[in-house]
């Protein structure tokens, strides 16, 4: 692998252009960090959290899908295809970049996640806190490690590479 040429040191300011979307979406993925936990923990204990009743834990579980849902649409719609333009990291299609993988296994789980969530919502089955660990532990991996890496490559050192900083600047986000 070719050594990559250094670049000059940023200054404050320059520091902050570059990486303000990395610092955009590492607010979303620490309320997507949270939420995570709260609900792993609670099959951890084999007890929900004392301040939810059922149908609020059943809705919380359902409301980070679609949430995790939205957010991956809105990246796939708007960001992704602009970064794509030029960073390999982003790109689409027949061989798609790992972030955009990474996606797709996601949402192979969360839809059973989902799924699992309805039917105990519409009382099919009762929850079984159990069986959604199960269903989490089967993407729990993959989304942990995308929210990781998809901040650290949309941070100022990786974005300076491809980016001047005027373009940062009319960045959608």
């Amino acid at each position: 692998k070719e050594e990559e040429p250094s670049l000059p040191k940023l200054s404050a300011a320059e520091f902050r252009t570059y990486n303000s979307m990395a610092e955009h979406m590492e607010y979303f993925h620490n309320h997507f960090r949270q939420t995570w936990q709260m609900l792993y923990n609670a099959c951890l204990s084999n007890k929900r959290p004392a301040n939810l009743s059922l149908k609020q834990f059943i809705s919380t579980g359902l409301q980070f899908c679609s949430h995790l849902s939205t957010h991956h649409a809105i990246e796939e719609q708007h960001i992704f295809p602009l970064l794509a333009q030029k960073m390999p990291e982003f790109k689409a299609g027949r061989n798609a970049a790992e972030l955009l993988r990474q996606h797709k296994e996601i949402h192979k789980g969360m839809d059973a996640f989902e799924e699992y969530l309805e039917g105990c919502r519409s009382g099919e089955h009762e929850l079984s806190l159990i069986q959604m660990k199960v269903k989490m532990d089967s993407w729990g991996t993959v989304l942990w490690s995308h929210l990781e890496q998809e901040v650290k490559t949309l941070g100022a050192e990786n974005m300076r590479k491809y980016w001047t900083i005027e373009e940062m600047r009319r960045m959608p986000m």
